[in-house]
């Protein structure tokens, strides 16, 4: 009995050395709040290239045959754009996340000292590879029918992916969509390799301070597990009312 109440003064002591001396929890929240900054702008950037990338993508895989036989610019602009958007994909699917971020601190962006926009940039350019490939899978799988019928209703192409298949692809992708935002937010724990002080930075700050590793790393590591447990609930509440509008 009295090792176990020893045990607890002895966390309460350790828990007020490391969170409350200093005020040092405030750089848990602080490092929260970058996390979730760096991760929704990432987010919007990624949604946005996704996007445009899957369109072009797509719209040459649908269309390169008929584009081909007509020949002129048409084909030229779609077979380049498409050129491009797939050297991008290889690039960023083919290199750690990481060096990306440090290529565009200490590179790209050397003389800009805020690494929470870097982030921002570099993780939504890394994340609108992977959102490009499901907004892609998206689209493909939506039925040719429907690219007729905005034809028949006197739409372009453009107008035609704009108010019919993109809205479509959405409510098919947006689960996966979902899970991709969970990832990334995970990903963003690299982000203090640039001295972003995210919430891992943050909990490796406090330890490198306190030289008390325990409590720092594990509320770290419980703020992430209760940010994602919270994330995966409303995915799937998300998933079960899109099955329901589907009946």
């Amino acid at each position: 009995m009295q090792y176990i109440t020893n045990y607890f003064a002895s966390l309460a002591h350790d828990f007020e050395t490391v969170f409350i001396a200093k005020d040092r929890y405030l750089q848990i929240v602080q490092g929260l709040l970058n996390t979730v900054k760096i991760t929704a702008g990432a987010l919007i950037i990624g949604v946005v290239i996704g996007v445009l990338v899957a369109a072009v993508r797509s719209s040459y895989d649908k269309n390169k045959e008929t584009l081909k036989m007509r020949g002129g610019f048409g084909y030229i602009a779609l077979s380049i754009l498409n050129g491009i958007c797939k050297v991008y994909l290889t690039v960023i699917r083919g290199t750690p996340v990481v060096v990306q971020l440090m290529i565009a601190y200490f590179v790209i962006f050397v003389s800009v000292k805020d690494g929470v926009p870097i982030g921002i940039f570099a993780f939504g350019i890394n994340s609108g590879a992977y959102v490009a490939e499901i907004f892609r899978g998206g689209i493909m799988a939506i039925d040719n029918g429907q690219f007729e019928a905005g034809r028949s209703l006197g739409f372009n192409y453009i107008q035609t992916m704009w108010y019919i298949v993109i809205p479509q692809m959405f409510k098919a992708v947006l689960p996966t969509l979902c899970n991709e935002f969970i990832a990334l937010l995970k990903e963003t724990s690299v982000a203090g390799y640039v001295g972003v002080m995210d919430l891992t930075k943050a909990g490796n700050s406090i330890a490198g301070v306190t030289y008390n590793y325990f409590l720092p790393l594990l509320t770290v590591a419980a703020i992430y597990l209760a940010v994602v447990m919270v994330l995966t609930a409303l995915v799937a509440r998300l998933e079960r009312r899109l099955r329901r509008s589907d009946h």
